[in-house]
């Protein structure tokens, strides 16, 4: 395959051209005839080449395309809220990626996913075949359940909708209702793809100034009053991405604040399994009256596996299965829901989070701990997660730091791609699970002293220490 792509490459073989004979090239090369075989057929599924039946082989076209990798990151991009996704989805898998918001492959339990996907083997045949129920499988259904019991939000199965993701799930709730030009709230700073997500929707979208106790209760309620939002939309747990825990006092004033004022919160609670004890959750003071939960596996199982769930009161699941037929036919991929039910049923997943949450409070304490040695200091101490937000030293601008790290291939994540009125510029998200590739810190040393510019300071974003 190999010496086919670089004979098209270099034009050996021009657009059109007939491939050399299956038994000529196997002579020439040492290989067995099924392995040429082996190797055309893979070359005309990629589109490389193309087979025309009883005639042989031929080079489809020029050289492909360069991929995104070869032509080097788009460091003309604006630094937007979908900058840092698109830097980190498309870097290559060796990058250095401390503002990406996922965990190392080797952090995650893969001898439990590789049983379930032994196990999905053996599943019956329509699980491998056939569209998912509109709810999604009932085993793993109550094993959410039962779980969420154990946090004091008792559900029955019936109320759960599993989804394709937990993005699916907030995007699945949005086209239920919010109308172009509604105003929804999130937080400032944010977790920045509610922002491209809500934009996507048409959505006016306004900040909350965030504490180290979760949104000023005050601003939220005059925002509420002034804007008349239809959603609110936050994280409780281990908030993306201060790091912050919402505090039970913070949690009554903005039910209180939301009532009065007709809006619904989304409740991301996608970090819960990585606090060391349970906090407030809005879904389980409220009762699932005006709070719709959101989760997902993705950042304590798999990225690669896409499930997540929305638990929600009778009438708005009923409408999200309406919405999900028609958008995407069908319920959650029965593959996914199996391995997702396999893996977290198996009795190893607890023992995982545990180890998770130990891990995870080392790699903290050593990141602040190198960061401080470069004058970059936590807003906070979180009590668990993989986050850490931070000011720069001397106010220095996070996406001018941020383009000059890239430009070294390291992905980090600046302030105001999480702010909405883009006042966290002298800030930066560092996930610590990335933190220790050694080239980190060198970049990152070499980005701030080429970068001095003015001295800005994030409105509102002084560090506290709990």
């Amino acid at each position: 395959m190999q010496a086919i792509r670089g004979r098209i490459a270099t034009r050996g073989l021009a657009p059109g051209e007939r491939l050399p004979s299956i038994r000529g090239l196997a002579a020439a090369m040492g290989v067995s005839p099924s392995t040429v075989v082996e190797a055309y057929e893979r070359l005309a599924a990629e589109g490389a080449v193309r087979s025309r039946p009883g005639s042989g082989f031929y080079a489809a076209s020029a050289a492909p395309p360069p991929t995104l990798a070869e032509i080097g990151p788009r460091l003309d991009r604006a630094v937007d809220p979908l900058w840092v996704s698109r830097q980190s989805l498309d870097g290559e898998p060796a990058m250095p990626k401390p503002g990406c918001g996922w965990l190392p492959a080797e952090w995650m339990p893969l001898a439990s996913l590789r049983r379930a996907a032994r196990a999905l083997a053996k599943a019956e045949d329509a699980v491998l075949t056939d569209y998912g129920a509109t709810r999604g499988p009932l085993p793993l259904r109550r094993l959410l359940a039962r779980q969420f019991a154990e946090e004091g939000l008792g559900v029955g199965p019936d109320r759960i909708l599993l989804t394709g993701s937990g993005t699916q799930g907030v995007d699945l709730i949005c086209r239920l209702l919010v109308r172009p030009g509604d105003t929804v709230l999130v937080d400032d700073p944010c977790y920045f793809n509610f922002q491209a997500l809500l934009r996507a929707h048409r959505a006016e979208v306004v900040g909350v100034p965030y504490t180290p106790a979760g949104p000023d209760p005050e601003r939220f309620a005059e925002a509420a009053a002034a804007h008349r939002p239809r959603l609110y939309v936050t994280n409780s747990a281990l908030h993306n991405p201060t790091g912050a825990t919402l505090a039970p006092a913070v949690a009554h004033r903005i039910l209180n604040a939301a009532a009065a004022h007709d809006v619904v919160i989304v409740e991301d609670d996608i970090f819960a399994p990585f606090e060391p004890e349970p906090s407030p959750r809005l879904a389980a003071l409220d009762g699932l009256e005006r709070v719709i939960r959101i989760g997902s596996f993705s950042k304590t199982l798999s990225a690669s596996i896409r499930c997540g769930y929305v638990v929600a009161k009778a009438e708005w699941i009923e409408a999200l299965i309406d919405l999900q037929v028609a958008t995407s036919f069908g319920g959650v991929s029965p593959v996914a829901a199996e391995l997702v039910a396999g893996a977290i049923g198996d009795g190893q997943y607890r023992k995982h989070l545990e180890s998770l949450r130990r891990r995870l409070a080392r790699a903290r304490r050593e990141s602040a701990e190198r960061l401080a040695d470069l004058g970059i200091r936590p807003w906070l101490m979180p009590r668990g997660g993989f986050y850490l937000w931070c000011t720069l030293p001397d106010g220095r601008d996070a996406a001018a730091v941020a383009r000059a790290a890239l430009r070294e291939g390291v992905v980090l994540a600046p302030g105001d791609v999480f702010s909405v009125s883009r006042t966290a510029s002298p800030c930066m998200r560092f996930n610590v699970a990335q933190m220790a590739d050694e080239r980190v810190m060198p970049v990152l040393r070499r980005a701030l002293a080429a970068q001095a510019g003015p001295v800005v300071r994030a409105v509102g974003l002084e560090p506290t220490y709990p």
